[in-house]
């Protein structure tokens, strides 16, 4: 296994398909306005199963700030959640076979680590809120009397438990369908 996370174009090719998966599928999901789920960070999961954590992360990052040069600005700061979600599932799945079981532990695992992440970024740079759905949850846990760092990780962490595991699961179901001479982890059996 190498440990270059690009050792050639198809796998350049699929890092590039995952920044195009988390940017096309968080705007689609986005403008439906699906409760409980993104999606916007799928091409992160898939790459770092594939290819590895370094591989991940740059996938992740890149697709904030692209995100954020073509669409939203908000996105960027966010790039930090990206990217340990990268370097996670990346580590992850170089220790383990990247199945269901190992997919719903770790999509649990993102439920709660990205918003650990994201909430103080939302607090710094946007006072908790974001301009997504659960502003109105977060204005009405403030209202409530609750501090900012509750109202604000409460229903990240709940759209999360939803987002982060279907985001793994739906990876596991698309890890056959890639070329086995790209992975550079233990994602899935070699035999």
């Amino acid at each position: 296994m190498s440990t270059t996370p690009f050792r050639s174009n198809r796998a350049m090719i699929l890092a590039s398909m995952g920044i195009v998966i988390n940017i096309v599928l968080g705007t689609i999901v986005s403008t439906l306005q699906i409760p409980l789920l993104f999606l916007d960070t799928m091409g992160t999961i898939l790459v770092a199963t594939v290819l590895g954590p370094l591989a991940g992360a740059m996938t992740g990052g890149l697709t904030n700030i692209i995100q954020g040069a073509i669409t939203n600005p908000r996105s960027i700061p966010f790039a930090l959640v990206n990217i340990a979600i990268g370097v996670i599932v990346g580590l992850v799945a170089k220790r383990f076979r990247f199945d269901l079981k190992t997919a719903i532990i770790t999509g649990l695992a993102l439920a709660i680590i990205a918003p650990l992440i994201g909430t103080p970024i939302s607090i710094i740079m946007f006072g908790g809120l974001t301009g997504g759905g659960t502003d109105i949850i977060v204005a009405w846990l403030l209202a409530s009397g609750q501090r900012i760092f509750t109202a604000a990780f409460i229903p990240r962490v709940t759209g999360n438990l939803v987002d982060k595991v279907a985001s793994c699961i739906f990876v596991v179901m698309m890890l056959k369908y890639i070329p086995q001479d790209l992975f550079t982890t233990k994602a899935i059996d070699y035999d």
